[in-house]
This record gives structure tokens, sequence and C-alpha cells, in this order.
């Protein structure tokens, strides 16, 4: 049995609705919703979401605890939100807002202006900062990953965009031998 489907989602300062097997979570920051599969079932106790699923098959087990864990999400972004910190190392790269829309000078002979999607905000620190706000933990990620990808850290002297954190292991460079 899955151990993280067990556990209740508490649903603090937040509003849910379940029709059709969809699930609408709404809280002050935005409202999210997320297709149920049939053999999931949620039932609501003292502001709180338990679980279940129909059969004893193993397959289902697991999708109790993803499905929860989904929910669980959810309700963390339409309260509080996520956020992913990246930071851009190297001489001349540097970050811009226009707008809002993030500009990145990583080296290349042109700028790369990033848009954000729906649901997405930027906030520059500085020219190396960068921080990725939203309430969809997925489209956070995804979003931080597709900006980390412009430029990923070099092997050798660690230039690029990378997470903030984030430990790049650098090769050794050519030695001289005598």
């Amino acid at each position: 049995m899955s151990r993280i489907g067990k556990k209740k989602v508490l649903l603090q300062d937040v509003k849910y609705s379940l029709s059709n097997n969809v699930i609408v979570i709404e809280g002050k920051k935005g409202k999210l919703s997320l297709d149920l599969p049939s053999e999931v079932k949620v039932q609501a106790e003292d502001n709180a979401l338990m679980l279940s699923v129909d059969a004893i098959e193993s397959d289902r087990f697991r999708m109790q605890g993803l499905y929860r864990t989904l929910i669980q999400n959810m309700v963390t972004g339409v309260s509080t939100g996520f956020k992913k910190n990246l930071e851009v190392v190297g001489i001349g790269y540097r970050i811009q807002l226009r707008g809002k829309n993030a500009v990145f000078a990583l080296g290349y002979s042109h700028e790369i202006e990033v848009k954000p999607p729906d649901g997405i905000e930027f906030l520059v620190d500085g020219q190396n900062k960068i921080c990725v706000l939203g309430i969809d933990k997925e489209l956070v990620g995804q979003v931080a990953a597709n900006i980390r990808a412009l430029r990923k850290p070099d092997a050798y002297k660690g230039k690029g965009v990378r997470y903030a954190g984030e430990l790049i292991k650098t090769k050794p460079g050519k030695s001289v031998k005598k």
C-alpha cells in the first residue's frame, strides 16, 4: 500500500470543488484543476482530503500516492506558490527584464529573449540572478529547466546558467609534462 497516498491533504485557506473526476483547487494566488482517473476516489473530512483506490492491484496504489502528491502541490501552489532561483556565471553574461520578458546575454552573437508563459513571472536580482515564480510546480520547474538549457554550465570553467546552490563538477584542464 502507498504510504504517501494514505496521508491527508490539509486545506488551509483553500477552497476545492469536485465534479466529474475533475478537482479544482482555488486559493489566494489563483486556481488550478486536475483530471483524476476513475479508480481514484476523493473524500472530504474535517478540512482535509483523503484519497482511496478501488482495487487491490499494485498499480492503483501507486496512482493513489501520485495523485495525492499532485493535489498537495496544487494546494501549496495556490496558497504560497513555488519559485526556482537561477544564476548566471561568466564574464559578460547578464540578465535584464524588458517588460515581462527576460533578456539573456550568454556569450552568443545575439541576446536571447524568454517570454514567460501564462502563470509565470520573472524577478531579476542584479545582473546575474533570476527567480521563476508561479503556482504550478511542474510549469515553474519546466521554465527553469528551459532557461538553464540556454547555456548549460561548462565542464571546465563552470560558466553558464545554473540553479542557485548547484555544485558543478569541473574537469581539470591540460597539464604540461616536464
